[in-house]
Order: C-alpha cells, then sequence, then structure tokens
C-alpha cells in the first residue's frame, strides 16, 4: 500500500498536493536536507558554537518555522500562495512547523485550507511531514490573542502523513557523550578541535556544518585536509577520513556508513592481505577492530581527490 492510499479519497486536492510532493521528493532526502540546513542555520555554529536546541533563545525558537518555510521554498521552488505560504498543484498549501508533533498554531486564514505540518527532533535524528486540511472538526474551539487555533485530539489524529520518523541527516554533536563533546571544544585551538572531533566521532557521518561548529573559522573545510589539516595529524594514529564528495567508494569497502556530498567520516584502518577490502593508495586496508592495535600509519588519500 502506497501512502496515498491511506489518504482520504474524498479529498482531490489533498491528493494532488500529496503526489507533487511526492513526485519531487520520492525518498523524502529533500526534505531532510531542508530540515538539516534549518537546524544548522538556526544554530549558527560557525558564528556561535551552538549546536543544541537548548542553547537557543525563545525568540530564536520562534523564528526556526519562517526558516523552514522559506528553505522549502527555495529547494522546492513552489509558488505563493495568495492567503498561504504555497500553491501547490495549483492548491493553496500553509507550511507549518513545531518542535512539539501535534502542536502547529494555525491562522484564520488557513482555515479551509490545507496546511504542510512538519515536526523534528535534532536529538533523535529524525522527522516527519504530513498535510490535514484544516476544518472546523479538526480545530480547536478556542484561539489565541491572534486568532490562531490548534489541532484538536480527532485534528491531531487525522493527519496525512507522507514521512513519519524518517532519517534526518545527523548532527553528530549530539551523538557524542556530552563529556566528550564539552572536551571537544575545550581546546583554545580550532584545529586541535577539528582533531578532537575526528578522532572521537571514529565510524559516524559528520556534516560539514559540525567541522564549522567545532573549529569557529572561516576556513573550516582547510582544517579537514592533509598539509596540516586533520587528515594528515591523525594519519599516524590510523585515520583516514573520507569525503562523500570524492570516497564514497573507499567508505563503502570499510564497510561504513557512506557520506553525502556535504559529509565525511573518519575511520581507523590497519592493512590487510584480504582483497575484498579497501584499496587505497596501491595496498588493501580494513577498518580497525575496537581496541585494535595500529602499527602503521594510515595511507595518504591525496591520490583521491580531497
Amino acid at each position: 500500500m502506497t501512502v496515498l492510499d491511506a489518504f482520504d479519497r474524498s479529498d482531490r486536492a489533498l491528493l494532488e498536493v500529496a503526489a507533487e510532493i511526492n513526485r519531487l521528493d520520492p525518498d523524502g532526502s529533500r526534505w531532510g536536507a531542508v530540515i538539516r540546513h534549518t537546524y544548522d542555520m538556526i544554530y549558527n555554529g560557525q558564528e556561535t558554537g551552538r549546536y543544541r536546541w537548548d542553547q537557543l533563545m525563545k525568540t530564536e525558537k520562534t523564528h526556526f518555522g519562517t526558516l523552514f518555510e522559506i528553505n522549502a521554498q527555495r529547494e522546492f521552488q513552489f509558488l505563493g500562495g495568495v492567503t498561504t505560504d504555497y500553491r501547490i498543484a495549483g492548491h493553496q498549501v500553509d507550511a507549518k512547523w513545531s518542535q512539539t508533533i501535534g502542536a502547529w498554531m494555525l491562522p484564520p486564514e488557513v482555515f479551509g485550507e490545507l496546511a504542510l505540518v512538519a515536526t523534528g527532533d535534532d536529538y533523535r535524528s529524525a522527522w516527519s511531514l504530513g498535510l490535514i486540511r484544516v476544518t472546523q472538526d479538526v480545530r480547536k474551539e478556542s484561539t489565541n490573542r491572534d486568532r490562531k487555533s490548534g489541532l484538536n485530539d480527532y485534528g491531531r489524529r487525522s493527519v496525512h502523513w507522507l514521512w513519519r520518523d524518517a532519517a534526518l541527516p545527523p548532527n553528530v554533536l549530539l551523538q557524542l557523550p556530552r563529556e566528550i563533546v564539552d572536551d571537544i571544544f575545550a581546546h583554545r585551538s580550532g584545529t586541535e578541535r577539528t582533531h578532537r572531533l575526528f578522532r572521537a566521532a571514529e565510524g559516524l557521518i559528520v556534516h560539514r556544518n559540525a567541522v564549522a561548529t567545532v573549529s569557529r573559522q572561516l576556513d573550516h573545510q582547510k582544517r579537514v585536509r592533509a598539509n596540516g589539516g586533520s587528515r594528515s595529524a591523525l594519519a599516524p594514529e590510523g585515520f583516514v577520513i573520507l569525503s562523500g564528495m570524492y570516497h564514497r567508494d573507499i567508505a563503502s569497502a570499510l564497510r561504513v556508513p557512506v557520506p553525502r556530498t556535504d559529509e565525511y567520516i573518519s575511520v581507523r584502518v590497519v592493512p590487510t592481505a584480504d582483497d575484498g577490502a579497501a584499496l587505497i593508495a596501491g595496498e588493501y586496508w580494513r577498518r580497525a577492530l575496537p581496541g585494535e592495535v595500529v602499527t602503521r600509519p594510515a595511507p595518504p588519500i591525496d591520490d583521491y581527490k580531497r
């Protein structure tokens, strides 16, 4: 059964909007990237060093929904609506974000129209996106001073989910133990903080925004590369740092998560005679086992573009 099969087929507009959203992004990867980008924008880690929702001010949290709406419009080039944010498949659609599922606030201009409701959890690396027709029977009777209303229990159950708890590109600084992250940030040098990040995050996806947050420097991507960056600094410890732009095949051969084009992954490696392992710089290498002693520096991957 497809997602659309579960929808109320009497609402033709809802079906058409759902079909268009699915056509534009069949696997949800573009929506996931929009939400990841919105979190990273609101944290502004390169300037602030922040990476968690609880580090934001109340006004910033409130502004998240506006940024989400803008970033989605830029990504999908939705037309503007007359009284709503978008026009999708010819229908009025208003975008609503809430950090708490079901807590969307709906203004009078969306009453009777379709709402594209979204939520996310950066700690769990999850997001959800659905559609609902904002009719009287799905809204609470009470309103706030701006005449905005929320969904009632029936309304929350009536959301037609396009994606539910889909995988959000991870925030590695939330995946690592807090004491490890505190230790990373404790060093005064942005270069050393970057080294500590890739050492601690072995085998985990590291988004380039995490590098920017840790290094706090304009040339943060340079801190990853060889010639003074983490690639050369951590090589004696057996680490290779793979870019999703150029080294996806090596990551796959090492049997670790494959980074996207804006991501990295560090892997501690040892040489092996297994020709089914990763071929790097003319030799075969495999991922080191936990606690395994590394006796040789990691191979250079300069021959594979940085």
